[in-house]
């Protein structure tokens, strides 16, 4: 092999580069989830905090 020529990445460079990837998404679903789950949850309980419908009472005579 001549000096000057590229050889293939040597496997730990390989292997560091899918730990950057699975690092990479990691720190996506960790922003991303609270995220997510918080817009859902405050829509639904937007709708699921109205007030209950009020009964009324007929006294009869």
């Amino acid at each position: 092999m001549e000096s000057g020529s590229r050889a293939s990445e040597p496997p730990e460079r390989a292997t560091l580069r899918v730990a950057d990837v699975v690092g990479t998404l990691i720190a996506l679903l960790t922003l991303l989830v609270p995220i997510v789950t918080i817009a859902h949850f405050s829509s639904v309980s937007a709708e699921s905090l109205q007030s209950p419908p009020s009964t009324t009472t007929v006294e009869g005579n």
